[in-house]
């Protein structure tokens, strides 16, 4: 191609087909920075509003309970947006969202003395870094979708999404050791400043104009999404068991090295990710989903009849292998069935599915795990992956 060609692309939106996944790195840096942020107030947050303001669970459930609805709440528009008004408009206000999220968290801070007002602009800034959390991973897969080949589609989703999650992971123990050495206002104060610096990082990024589509209905796209979308939200129930009771589990059951399952779940999600994300694009994302479900089920099963710690841990292993390439593989399933020009609307509508099986599977895990014991969440957890293989059997046939 040559540079006249080039420019010409890159003016009406085509994305470039010899450079890779690199014209999404810089989007996939602002995902990772924003989620640190967010990850950052994840472990210190009750500490703070219960023992600075006196608050007890209910209210520290009721904060971070905001975030997840408002991200919820907010999917759908997010797409809407990147559809309409390009991807990284999206993007852009997710960081001015963040930074006023961060504004607030400040202004809570100068009314400490009344714990109720404090508590309020606290909430009222979980829901803001709610709406931004939709806008950036929506905005930030949409527009790398758009920015590079079709053909590294998963390549993109796969990637973007390790990169909300390296940046949580990472973000919990940076969080905790600035709250160590300057209290919430240094969570604060990085939460205002930090998203100055993604907002620089986006500013000479193309702005991809997004396609000219005919009206399509909300009621159409979800009809393509649907299944990828349920399907998803099966597998996604092994995140909440994972993050809610692994350590829980291996604690109870006098098993050492909690902390380490989850480490290794992790790091075979990330591990996987890296050496086999290019799969679903290349043999397709129904044929690799199935397998991978069937590998995360497995892994699964592994954790809840463990014997020993030490099984529980190759299952956590296998479970984190198997769980990696899900989300990408039935992505990919998802943009694909849906319209030109409804990628934004297409990944909202897909990611609120993960929101939806979050909001109420991980509260009914707790529940089961309560009446049956907590290996019960693993096994229920590896019957929900299973249910799941149906699904990736008919995308196969359905093209």
């Amino acid at each position: 191609m040559n540079s006249n060609a080039a420019t010409v692309n890159e003016l009406a939106g085509v994305a470039p087909q010899d450079a890779g996944l690199r014209p999404a790195i810089p989007v996939m840096a602002v995902v990772f920075l924003s989620f640190m942020i967010s990850g950052m107030a994840l472990p210190v947050l009750p500490l703070h509003i219960h023992d600075v303001l006196g608050f007890g669970p209910f209210i520290v459930g009721l904060v971070a309970g905001g975030q997840f609805t408002a991200a919820l709440a907010s999917r759908l528009r997010a797409g809407c947006l990147s559809d309409s008004r390009g991807a990284k408009h999206a993007v852009f206000l997710g960081l001015i969202a963040t930074i006023l999220g961060g504004i607030l968290y400040l202004a809570s801070l100068l009314v400490l003395k009344w714990p109720v007002l404090s508590v309020t602009l606290i909430l009222i800034a979980r829901a803001l870094l709610g709406g931004a959390e939709s806008l950036l991973i929506t905005g930030g897969m949409t527009w790398g979708l758009r920015l590079v080949s079709s053909d590294k589609s998963a390549q993109v989703i796969a990637w973007v999404g390790m990169a909300l999650f390296a940046a949580l992971a990472v973000g919990a123990p940076i969080g905790s050791y600035v709250f160590a050495k300057w209290t919430f206002l240094g969570i604060a104060l990085v939460t205002t400043v930090a998203p100055i610096a993604a907002l620089v990082l986006i500013r000479k990024l193309p702005a991809i104009v997004p396609e000219v589509a005919r009206k399509v209905s909300l009621s159409a796209v979800l009809d393509a999404v649907a299944w990828p979308g349920i399907g998803f939200a099966l597998s996604g129930i092994t995140f909440g068991a994972i993050t809610s009771f692994l350590t829980l589990y291996f604690a109870v059951s006098g098993w050492a090295h909690g902390t380490l399952a989850f480490s290794t779940f992790a790091i075979a999600l990330i591990v996987a990710r890296v050496l086999w994300g290019h799969l679903p694009d290349r043999f397709g994302g129904a044929r690799v989903a199935l397998y991978c479900l069937v590998i995360q089920s497995a892994g699964l099963a592994m954790i809840g009849f463990a014997g020993s710690g030490t099984l529980a841990i190759a299952g956590a292993a296998i479970c984190g292998g198997g769980f990696s390439l899900v989300f990408p593989s039935l992505g990919l399933e998802a943009v694909k069935r849906t319209p030109p020009g409804t990628q934004g609307l297409a990944m909202g509508t897909y990611n609120a599915f993960l929101d939806v099986t979050l909001g109420l599977g991980s509260p009914a895990l707790g529940w089961l795990g309560g009446a049956a014991g907590l290996r019960s969440i693993f096994i229920a957890s590896a019957v929900a992956a299973g249910l799941a293989v149906p699904i990736a059997l008919r995308l196969r046939k359905v093209k």
